[in-house]
């Protein structure tokens, strides 16, 4: 086989141990044949004398000094493991200043003299940032972070997923040689008068340069023994003489290029399996591709001979190149009726299902690990695809060839997957996404009460790739650590064209209490949150109630939200028999957070619902669960009108379809009259979706009163019915899959797809009111075991302080709103005559 690297052997020639490094570099030099970036060098020998291990030049710049080394071999390039001993190294100066001249001797006596040069072919050791060398690379490759692990400092640094190549001793310096077809009798180092030391000198014979510089193409890995290919995804690839990134799932094959899906734009389900796969490699045409699996290696290729045939197979391997080429491409998505551009959130892959993001957006958010408390860049992972939030236009690479499309923006447009060419010389894409239904004609504006993290800036972009009016970015506490506070100014923003407002207020939070978002805030509601882990910091007194930060938003002329109703589930039930709550909201679906929502409607409360995604991820999209609030024509859209609509109850939730809602030509939130003996109502329902939606259902006091079903699923379903009402109750419509089970999207949280209005009352022969005194009973047990903690579990301070309110006796301060809530209760239970 033909030798490819060969190292000489400078035994001879070693006057100088690893100590010329000083302490603590001289340490890390490992002896004997070194692997230097896939390269073997024999640095010192195998004995590890490290007293007699380097080729060391003081830089007195003697004649004496000149060694000549012999060669006597035909190589095609000569590779030098040197550095730059230098104490003002760190300096800067005195670059291309020369360090030695090295001579190359040939057997017909001509001599080729190379001036090695301060931060060309050689650099110091240390070295400082900003300071290496321009045609030497360090004996270190380029790397990657550990994948699943690692120090708690380096949180924000692993995201980067890449180390940056640092030399450990040397700078790898390959010399070209230009007659390969005659002895190299030897190579003469020749010192000026600086100080360099030589680990190893290795000879070429290949004809590829001993660095690669080709750029990375991407690989997909397919595991040919099913016992390999179904097990849990944990692949990694190493190249000795290149550099591979994380190894990554593909999508399943059936999902790579499938354009009938019915959740287009919308994600699909990630293939958790370790085939197929996909790994990009830059190499030289020398180097070894190795997979492994879980440690296990399943076989080896050289990377030049795949490159070359496009495909190579092991005894459990199949890989396969999959790019033939590229194009820069500039990408503008339209709005299809105006021909202008748009904010929407949009994917690239090849047919293979190897993603090719726009620039400055991630193919894989997070690499695909968890992300919560990181915003990056605009992204959003929904199951196996990262869509990238753009404002219309964007630009990137994009592979030659069929290119698969997935772009969607919110509920009312038609979410968009296609295949497009991408031929050679392509510059421009254009793509058109088509609105089906425009609810801000019908006087329906969109919002999500319910965000953290995302940032002003982030808040407006996201929502425009969502077609969403609203964004309610939340500040709060998580323990020690304090968010957005930099965003809240006291006042909405608006963007520039009126369609997206933010406005940045808080969500304050009790880990038993409750939580509870306060929306417009003008100032700050102090303190955020209270009573502890992993709301408050470790060992807080509990200093507030859910109460109190509702009175002072209402100071504020703000908005008060129960979020995810009921939980935590201590201080709602007194927040709503005091009337402190303006609204509650369901953020997924699930039998409990309805009756739970039924519960206090039948006991005579108005609640409107309202629709929040309590974002904290970025495999969480603004706005999938959002609230839908009718404000009147003669009235503008603004922060402080969808605010009091929403408090009005003009109100449905939705996580896809779009629901209408009347009863006798009453809308949602409005109360209908009827006379004491009561009488009939018509009700009318209709439910459209860019998802197939199965179920439409009037529900009367949480039970369903009629329904129509849709088997195979449709975009479109209408109920109309006539109902008998016979004393004061209310009605809502909701819409789901099969039986009114919801299907799952591909975010984070799994939520289902449906929607859910907030009621219409019905007030038989006077003003409307019901009790259930069960419930009744039920809050009241909330109120008392709320009052119970605070006396018997919460932590409190021992020794004399000033807290933030004005009150004498801290724990009269947080019971007082427990006791006004259960005597309302007690007094409504007392006028209906009812024991308590």
């Amino acid at each position: 086989m033909k030798t490819a690297y060969e190292p000489l052997d400078l035994r001879a020639f070693h006057n100088s141990g690893t100590a010329c490094f000083g302490s603590g570099l001289g340490d890390r030099i490992s002896l004997g044949i070194q692997q230097l970036r896939g390269i073997p060098f024999c640095i010192g020998s195998a004995d590890g004398d490290s007293e007699h291990s380097l080729l060391l030049f003081d830089g007195s710049g003697k004649a004496t000094e000149r060694i000549r080394i012999p060669v006597e071999r035909r190589p095609r390039h000569v590779i030098f493991a040197h550095s730059l001993l230098e104490p003002d190294c760190l300096q800067g100066d005195n670059i291309g200043g020369i360090i030695a001249e090295y001579v190359f001797s040939f057997e017909d006596n001509r001599e080729v003299r190379i001036p090695v040069r301060k931060r060309f072919e050689i650099g110091c050791v240390p070295v400082g940032w900003g300071q290496l060398p321009f045609v030497a690379l360090p004996d270190e490759k380029d790397g990657l972070q550990p994948r699943l692990e690692g120090r708690w400092g380096k949180a924000g640094h692993r995201q980067t997923e890449v180390e940056h190549a640092w030399p450990v001793a040397f700078y790898l310096w390959a010399w070209r040689n230009p007659w390969p077809h005659q002895d190299l009798r030897a190579v003469s180092i020749r010192p000026a008068d600086s100080k360099l030391v030589i680990g190893g000198i290795t000879l070429g014979f290949l004809e590829e340069a001993p660095f690669h510089r080709t750029a990375r193409k991407p690989v997909k890995i397919t595991l040919t023994q099913e016992a390999d290919a179904v097990r849990p995804f944990d692949l990694e690839v190493e190249v000795d003489r290149g550099v591979a990134t994380y190894v990554f799932p593909l999508p399943k094959p059936a999902a790579a290029g499938n354009e009938g899906d019915s959740r287009v734009g919308w994600g699909e389900p990630t293939n958790e399996l370790s085939s197929p796969a996909y790994v990009e490699i830059a190499a030289t045409a020398s180097a070894t591709m190795e997979v492994k699996q879980g440690g296990e290696s399943l076989g080896t290729v050289n990377w030049g001979r795949l490159n070359e045939e496009g495909s190579a197979s092991t005894p459990r391997l199949e890989l396969r190149i999959v790019e033939t080429g590229k194009n820069w491409v500039h990408t503008t998505v339209v709005d299809d009726e105006t021909g202008s551009p748009i904010p929407c959130r949009i994917h690239f892959r090849s047919p293979q299902g190897i993603p090719y993001q726009p620039h400055g957006h991630h193919d894989r958010v997070n690499s695909n690990h968890g992300s919560w408390h990181t915003d990056i860049g605009g992204d959003l992972r929904l199951g196996q695809i990262t869509y990238a939030y753009i404002e219309g236009t964007c630009q990137g690479w994009l592979p030659l060839g069929d290119v698969v499309v997935d772009a969607a923006r919110g509920f009312e447009y038609e979410p968009l997957r296609t295949r497009v060419k991408i031929t050679p010389g392509q510059r421009k894409l254009e793509l058109r996404l088509k609105r089906w239904t425009h609810m801000n004609a019908r006087r329906w504006f969109s919002g999500d009460t319910h965000v953290h993290f995302l940032g002003e800036r982030g808040g407006h972009r996201e929502a425009g790739g969502e077609d969403l009016n609203v964004v309610n970015l939340l500040v709060s506490q998580w323990g020690h650590l304090f968010t957005n506070a930099e965003d809240f100014v006291g006042r909405p923003t608006v963007s520039h064209n009126g369609e997206t407002i933010v406005y940045t207020s808080q969500e304050n939070r009790q880990h038993l209490l409750g939580h509870l978002s306060l929306l417009g805030l003008k100032e700050h509601v102090s303190p955020w949150c209270s009573d502890g882990p992993s709301e408050a910091g470790i060992g807080d007194n509990l200093e507030i109630t859910l109460s109190r930060w509702a009175d002072a938003c209402h100071e504020q002329g703000g908005t008060v939200v129960i979020p995810h109703l009921p939980n935590p589930n201590g201080e709602p039930a007194a927040l709503i028999a005091t009337k402190r709550a303006d609204a509650v909201e369901m953020l997924v679906h699930s039998k409990y957070n309805h009756s739970e929502y039924y519960k206090y409607l039948n006991c005579g409360y108005r609640l409107p619902l309202v629709g929040g995604t309590d974002k904290m991820t970025a495999d969480v999209p603004v706005g999938i669960c959002r609230t839908y609030v009718h404000i009147p024509a003669d009235e503008p859209f603004d922060y402080e009108s969808w605010c009091r609509w929403l408090g009005r109850g003009h109100t449905f939730l939705s996580s896809g379809p779009l629901l209408f809602f009347n009863v006798g030509g009453a809308e949602i939130g409005d109360t209908v009259r009827l006379p004491g003996n009561g009488g009939c109502v018509e009700v009318e329902a209709h439910a459209h979706s860019i998802f197939p939606v199965h179920t439409l259902q009037i529900v009367q006091e949480g039970r369903v009163v009629a329904s129509t079903e849709e088997a195979k699923g449709s975009r479109s379903l209408h109920l109309r019915a006539t109902l008998t009402i016979e004393k004061h109750s209310w009605l809502a419509a909701r819409c789901a899959g099969p039986n009114y089970e919801a299907q799952a999207h591909f975010d984070g949280w799994r939520r289902g797809i449906f929607a859910h209005t907030s009621p219409v009352y019905i007030a038989v022969g006077g003003e409307w009111w019901m009790f259930d005194a069960e419930v009744a009973r039920y809050m009241l047990t909330l109120i008392d075991g709320s009052v119970q903690y605070i006396r018997h579990i919460a932590l409190q301070h021992d020794h004399q302080v000033q807290h933030h309110h004005d009150f004498s006796d801290h724990r009269e301060y947080l019971e007082e709103p427990f006791h006004e809530a259960a005597q309302a209760l007690h007094k409504r239970m007392h006028d209906l005559g009812i024991p308590h």
